[in-house]
């Protein structure tokens, strides 16, 4: 039974992992699959790049809201040991979806959902950690790299709980891995700052 449950929480997890809403949302509202526009990235920063601040909120909230029914579920099988499980295989499911031949996002949204769950203290810090280093920068990228690592030493000083340490340990290593093409770009200074696209004119 125990076995069972560990099976269900993580296929939960996994499953609600797998929901993209950056391409739902761009296949709905604009006819076209995110992952062929911009960075290719079927993520928040790059569906606000590429259709606008609404869409890129919408798919944020989305990733944020199945991330925390993931984790919710996992806790209402297995616990706090079950909420990790679900949390860590969401964050799979979201980078590597099955749904979309596991071509998925980078997991900034779902990592922010997981730090919440952890501790309010923990999520403030790594927000402020991303906002500055977006601002500064005028990069998503560099600020996301940076929460990514701010997470996996602050988790350490704000609990005692090693489920929840694991869990912010491998959500961070996941988000650098993926962030990899990123890091080589902004070695190479080809980073593109964070822009909002231009809304076009209308013909008078």
């Amino acid at each position: 039974m125990t076995v069972f449950k560990y099976i269900v929480t993580i296929t939960l997890g996994y499953i609600f992992g797998s929901v993209s809403f950056s391409v739902m949302i761009s296949e709905i509202f604009h006819k076209v699959d995110i992952r062929k526009r911009g960075s290719g990235n079927a993520g928040a920063t790059n569906m606000a790049r590429s259709f606008g601040l609404g869409a890129g909120l919408g798919t944020m909230l989305g990733d944020m809201a199945k991330t925390a029914l993931a984790l919710l579920g996992g806790y209402f099988i297995l616990g706090t040991p079950g909420m990790c499980i679900a949390g860590a295989f969401c964050v799979v499911g979201h980078c590597w979806p099955v749904f979309y031949e596991f071509k998925g996002g980078k997991g900034i949204s779902a990592g922010a959902i997981i730090a919440l769950f952890i501790s309010w203290k923990l999520l403030a810090v790594i927000a402020a950690v991303f906002l500055l280093g977006a601002f500064i920068s005028k990069k998503v990228s560099l600020g996301s790299l940076l929460a990514a690592l701010t997470m996996s030493i602050a988790v350490f000083f704000i609990t005692d709980t090693m489920s929840f340490r694991i869990l912010a340990v491998f959500t961070s290593v996941v988000v650098l891995y993926r962030h990899i093409p990123n890091i080589r770009r902004l070695i190479r200074g080809e980073e593109p700052d964070f822009k909002l696209p231009r809304k076009k004119k209308r013909a008078k």
